[in-house]
């Protein structure tokens, strides 16, 4: 009886364990297209924007300027013509920070950015370095509103010979992709002769097409290796064939540490820069007599929190300083001791203020016409303190600022930037207009001031 039993239920063990094997399904085949190529381009294609500019010309027919330079005539109406110029960009921040090239944004009136699903942003230019040929832009989203990021491989992770891929969004219609080789990790010119200046930009036979300058050079990782900037063909040739450059991950990591500073971001004068990547971040730079300085920093300082956050990257660690209210508060490892820093940040007016003793405006629309200039031609002096270096050197309400050294005062932020590194004491020159009303008409006095900042 009992083995009986046991053969039953030996029997419906089998059946099913049998039952069991059969209506198990079979483990799909790997698809062998989805190498690591296709991966990584699917990781990095969302991060992938086109840029569209529109740049508006303006210029006087000839006999406008004869009457306005011999006869005293007033300003006449300025004749326009747009043009539209597109290139590629990446976004590396999930606020919507996008990095491309100056010469695709140089100049623009307007710009508009189309994202790989279709959606569209105006975009603000924030900064730019003309010698890398880098540019900041931020979108315009909605508040809140986050977006892809890419991340940046580390400065020096390069493997002459590894595969790298090429993206673009050029003319907006939508992702490009091309695939090569690093040729070149610093290619440099031997003669000074060359048709491109190419010193230590990357090389790749991955094709650059028109359209693609601005956007990221990444590796198997999907991680940007590079921002791709040109490609050069040689007429005498075989046409279709081409050397792509782009400009190297350490280069746009110098930009971003200029970038990302609550002067370009938030117009707020801090007075140090950091190294990007993995916290904690390196002070790199303190300006002297700047907020940063009067506070104790140093360049060697690791920062290990930022109002008692700890900062994961540079753009996040500019966000937590921009967020405290001027008054942002460091806790700094220095050669092992722990400090705690108080900063006390400057509006850009406070700047040229503690510095020259006036306070100057940006020009609007409305104004600029009864004052004889454009938008971004010169500030606009509100007020001057008795006493001050403006005051001793006659500066008086209602004068404009026109530039400050070598710097136009196209912004409060170019003035700012100009009067940062000065110290107290030290000359600048001061580019000054007088406007002198005659009827209808403004006439333009323009002349220099020198005087000795005062902090």
């Amino acid at each position: 009886m009992r083995q009986n039993y046991h053969r039953r239920l030996c029997s419906l063990l089998v059946l099913s364990a049998s039952w069991q094997l059969t209506s198990t399904p079979a483990l799909a085949e790997p698809d062998i297209r989805r190498d690591a190529t296709v991966i990584a381009v699917e990781k990095v294609l969302p991060c992938v924007v086109n840029i569209a500019t529109e740049t508006v010309v303006e210029y006087h027919d000839w006999y406008d300027t004869m009457l306005r330079q011999f006869y005293g005539w007033p300003r006449t109406p300025v004749h326009q013509e747009k043009s539209v110029s597109l290139g590629s960009g990446v976004v590396i921040d999930e606020d919507g920070y996008v990095l491309t090239n100056l010469h695709v944004v140089r100049r623009a009136s307007r710009i508009q950015v189309k994202l790989w699903d279709g959606r569209e942003y105006d975009a603000e230019p924030l900064v730019a370095t003309p010698g890398s040929d880098v540019a900041l832009l931020k979108l315009k989203g909605r508040p809140g509103e986050k977006f892809k990021a890419i991340k940046l491989a580390p400065d020096d992770d390069l493997l002459l010979g590894e595969t790298v891929i090429a993206l673009g969004n050029p003319y907006g219609l939508g992702g490009s992709v091309t695939r090569g080789i690093l040729s070149s990790k610093n290619r440099r010119p031997s003669t000074g002769d060359e048709p491109l200046d190419v010193q230590d930009w990357l090389q790749t036979d991955a094709a650059i097409n028109p359209g693609n300058s601005g956007g990221p050079l990444v590796n198997l990782r999907g991680e940007l290796i590079g921002l791709n900037v040109a490609v050069y063909r040689d007429d005498g040739g075989q046409r279709g064939l081409g050397v792509g450059f782009s400009i190297p991950v350490k280069q746009v990591s110098a930009a971003l540490s200029r970038f990302f500073t609550p002067e370009v971001t938030d117009s707020l004068w801090f007075g140090a820069q950091f190294k990007p990547g993995p916290g904690p971040l390196e002070v790199t730079v303190v300006q002297p007599g700047g907020p940063a300085a009067k506070a104790g920093l140093y360049p060697g300082d690791r920062v290990l929190q930022v109002n008692g956050k700890t900062p994961q990257s540079l753009i996040e660690c500019n966000r937590l300083l921009a967020a405290a209210d001027r008054s942002p508060s460091l806790t700094v490892d220095r050669g092992g001791a722990r400090l705690t820093l108080s900063v006390h940040l400057l509006s850009f007016e406070d700047l040229v203020r503690h510095k020259l003793g006036m306070t100057v405006l940006e020009i609007t629309p409305q104004s600029a016409a009864g004052l004889g200039v454009r938008p971004g031609e010169a500030l606009f002096v509100e007020e001057v303190e008795k006493g001050s270096p403006a005051d001793r050197a006659q500066i008086q309400r209602g004068y404009l600022l026109a530039a400050v050294g070598d710097q136009n005062a196209a912004s409060l932020r170019n003035v700012a930037e100009a009067l940062a590194n000065t110290k107290k004491g030290e000359s600048v020159r001061l580019t000054v207009v007088v406007p002198r009303r005659l009827g209808a008409s403004v006439r333009l006095q323009q002349g220099f001031v020198d005087l000795a900042v005062r902090e």
